[in-house]
C-alpha cells in the first residue's frame, strides 16, 4: 500500500514541512516512493467545536442515517474533528471512528432543568442527582453538558450545584461545558471552574482575565446568533440587537485577554464552519485568531495534536495562505483524514 505525502507551509508557523502518513500518524521521516497527494498551505484540519448532528430539528429524535449525512457535510467542508456538546441521544459506536467521517468528542444528551430547554431533548435529573450523573457521562465520553439557563427570567442552575457538578466531573477525569446566555449563569459557571462557556452572551468582560487564568474556553457561536438577529421580529429585535453588538465586542475582548476561543456553528445545515470563521473576523478578530479557533488552537484544547510527528494524520490543503485570503477555506485542494485522501479537487 502506498504512503500518502503532503508538503507545504504548515500553519500556524508557516514553516515548510513534508509529512508522510504512517497509517493514522504523521511522520517527517522520508518514505521513498510516497505518493505526493497535495502541496500548498496546510491546516491540521478544521474543527467545529459546537455542533449537534443527527437530529432534524430541536426536540426531534436521534437519527443515525441523518447523523451520517450531517457528518459528511462537515467532512466536505474540511472539518476533521467535531465536538458535540449535547446530542439528541447516545451516539452509535461508529461515531467518531468511521474512517470516512470526522473524529468526534461528545457529551451525550444534555442535562437541563425542568421546564427549560427543548421538549424531547436532554435529561432532567434533580439537583441532587445531577453531579453523579454528569460524572458518569463524562467518565464514558470525556464531557458533560449543562443547560445553565434558558429563557430570560428562568432560574439558572444554582451556583452550588454547578460547583458540585464540576467537582464530580473533574474527579472522574472529565470536562464540563455550560450553555450560558445570561450574566448570573456565566458568573457562577466561571466561579465553579467549568471548562467551557457555550454562547456566553451577556458575559461580563471583567470576568475574561479569570477565564483565561483558569483555562476556561469560550465558544461564542457568533454566526448562528447573527442569524437569529436577522430572523428576529420587530418586537424582539431591539433588545437582541444590543446583546449581539455587545457579543461581537466580547469576542475581541476575550481574544485580547488570552481566553481560548473555539469556533462552533450550532446550526443546520452542517458543514458551515467557514461562516463562523467569517463572523469572528467580521466582529474584529484577526484572521489568524479566527483560524486558530477553528483549527490548531481548538485541536490542542480538545487534546489533539496538529501538524507534527506522531499527530493524527489529518490535514486540509489550500492553494494560498488562508490567513491572507479566507475565501480559500471554501475551496480546499485536498482533505486528508486518518492518513487517507478524503477529497481531492480535480
Amino acid at each position: 500500500m502506498s504512503v500518502l505525502h503532503v508538503r507545504g507551509y504548515g500553519l500556524p508557523t508557516a514553516e515548510v514541512i513534508d509529512l508522510y502518513a504512517d497509517g493514522d500518524r504523521w511522520t517527517t521521516d522520508p518514505v521513498p516512493g510516497a505518493d505526493l497527494a497535495a502541496e500548498g498551505w496546510l491546516l491540521p484540519g478544521l474543527v467545529d467545536a459546537h455542533t449537534h448532528p443527527g437530529a432534524e430539528a430541536p426536540g426531534t429524535a436521534f437519527d443515525e442515517e441523518l447523523l451520517r449525512a450531517d457528518l459528511r457535510q462537515h467532512a466536505a467542508a474540511g472539518v476533521t474533528l467535531i465536538r458535540s456538546p449535547g446530542l439528541a441521544g447516545q451516539p452509535p459506536e461508529w461515531f467518531g471512528a468511521d474512517p470516512d467521517l470526522p473524529r468526534a468528542v461528545h457529551a451525550g444528551p444534555w442535562f437541563a432543568q425542568d421546564g427549560q430547554f427543548f421538549d424531547g431533548w436532554g435529561r432532567r435529573p434533580s439537583h441532587a442527582e445531577l453531579p453523579a450523573l454528569a460524572a458518569e457521562q463524562a467518565r464514558r465520553t470525556g464531557w458533560a453538558k449543562l443547560i445553565g439557563d434558558w429563557r430570560e427570567g428562568d432560574e439558572p442552575i444554582p451556583a452550588e450545584v454547578l460547583t458540585a457538578v464540576v467537582d464530580a466531573v473533574h474527579a472522574a477525569g472529565g470536562r464540563v461545558a455550560v450553555h450560558a446566555n445570561y450574566r448570573q449563569t456565566s458568573s457562577s459557571a466561571i466561579a465553579a471552574g467549568v471548562d467551557s462557556i457555550e454562547h456566553g452572551m451577556r458575559l461580563e468582560p471583567d470576568l475574561l482575565p479569570q477565564m483565561a487564568a483558569a483555562g476556561i474556553a469560550l465558544t461564542p457561536t457568533l454566526s448562528v446568533i447573527e442569524t437569529a438577529l436577522a430572523d428576529a421580529g420587530d418586537r424582539d429585535y431591539r433588545g437582541l440587537a444590543a446583546a449581539v453588538k455587545a457579543h461581537r465586542v466580547l469576542v475581541v475582548q476575550a481574544a485580547e485577554a488570552g481566553v481560548t476561543l473555539l469556533a462552533g456553528t450550532d446550526s443546520r445545515p452542517h458543514g458551515r464552519i467557514t461562516d463562523e470563521i467569517g463572523a469572528l473576523v467580521a466582529a474584529g478578530l484577526r484572521p489568524v485568531d479566527a483560524l486558530a479557533a477553528a483549527s490548531w488552537a481548538a485541536r490542542s484544547y480538545l487534546g489533539w495534536a496538529g501538524l507534527e510527528p506522531g499527530a493524527p494524520a489529518d490535514a486540509v490543503v489550500y492553494d494560498e495562505d488562508p490567513r491572507a485570503d479566507l475565501s480559500q477555506l471554501g475551496n480546499p485542494a485536498a482533505v486528508v483524514l486518518r492518513g487517507r485522501v478524503l477529497y481531492h479537487r480535480a
